[in-house]
């Protein structure tokens, strides 16, 4: 008969599940089975190739890359639009060029802000247009070779 001022001991925890090098995640999605790029299992090297490494930096970085490329281009243009078409003059449209600048950063980065906001978005620009220009030109250079080219598309 169980003692009634013992508890019952607790059930032991389920085991963690072993991963298989099938399961495995890489960081942002595990290569299919037709991945341009990807290894099989019989070849050199423990990890992806370089063009899927470029392709996976080419994604992690694009959102952060865009988004003050859009506001740069953005405020841009249409501080031309209204000084030129409508008729604003260079204080009434100054508030765009604060965001064009990124003197708005000043407040909390002093004057260094502007600065480092200018070189972030010019060498963002620049990592987008090689990455994205390597992997045409890989495209184009794997679809000149023949068929296995264009497994892929």
């Amino acid at each position: 008969m169980a003692d009634p001022t013992r508890p019952e001991p607790l059930p032991s925890p389920p085991e963690p599940p072993v991963a298989s090098p099938e399961s495995r995640v890489f960081a942002l999605r595990a290569p299919g089975p037709r991945e341009p790029g990807s290894r099989s299992p019989g070849s050199r090297g423990a990890g992806p190739s370089l063009r899927l490494r470029l392709r996976r930096a080419h994604a992690a970085l694009a959102p952060w890359v865009m988004a003050p490329l859009l506001l740069t281009v953005s405020t841009g243009l249409g501080y031309r639009l209204l000084r030129d078409w409508g008729g604003f003059d260079r204080d009434q449209a100054h508030g765009l060029m604060v965001l064009h600048e990124g003197q708005w950063l000043q407040r909390w980065f002093g004057v260094g802000g502007e600065t480092v906001y200018v070189l972030a978005n010019g060498l963002g620009l620049l990592w987008m247009l090689g990455s994205g220009a390597a992997m045409v030109w890989e495209r184009w250079r794997r679809s000149a070779g023949g068929a296995e080219g264009r497994a892929d598309t």
